[in-house]
């Protein structure tokens, strides 16, 4: 028989100090691994990206000196009713203006407009029109709330309904949908 050529083991035998060296090894490397491990997992962000988040809230856009698409002849367009809201989730509010000519009788037909701002400045400009003067609707009891904008629209069944008094109540809401806001029937508020 050869002899081995690999030496004999200084401790054959394990004692319990083997045992408690072992566990305290042991334990001292599962301590370790939070130290060890990543930082949890997180989509890389460039620079630039990051610092061009407001941090503050954004200001709503302003309806002084907007041209809105609203032919009112000889007399100014007057911003009746406006309120502000995210309506597309970018983080911006949006404005929206109920708008209508300052006639000295009668009840003027009003136009309801999106206004957004141009980015890079404080300029405010129309995106969009929810409600166009021509259908010939008065708007009441409205609100941007939830994205969303409601109103209560009063109207006239037809061209022989004098425009003092209109004779058809109906409730509307528009909502981004991504690419335009799209109308939906909602129930009328209790205002006329």
């Amino acid at each position: 028989m050869q002899p081995s050529a690999v030496p004999e083991l200084a401790h054959p035998h394990p004692r319990p100090i083997h045992w408690v060296a072992t566990a305290t090894a042991v334990a001292g490397a599962v301590a370790l691994l939070p130290v060890l491990q990543p930082g949890s997992a997180r989509a890389a962000q460039p620079a630039a990206a990051t610092q061009s988040r407001p941090t503050a809230p954004a200001t709503p856009p302003a309806t002084a000196g907007v041209d809105f698409p609203i032919v009112c002849g000889t007399v100014k367009a007057v911003v009746a009713k406006k309120a502000t809201g995210d309506l597309d989730g970018d983080g911006r509010p949006e404005t929206v203006a109920v708008v209508h000519c300052d006639a000295p009788m009668g009840t003027p037909p009003d136009g309801v407009y999106v206004l957004t701002q141009v980015p890079g400045t404080r300029q405010p400009r129309v995106v969009a029109t929810l409600v166009d003067p021509k259908d010939r609707l008065t708007v009441t009891d409205f609100s941007v709330h939830d994205a969303a904008v409601t109103a209560t629209l009063l109207g006239y069944s037809s061209a022989d309904v004098p425009s003092c008094c209109p004779d058809v109540k109906s409730g509307a809401k528009w909502q981004w949908n991504g690419h335009a806001f799209i109308r939906f029937a909602h129930a009328p508020g209790p205002g006329t």
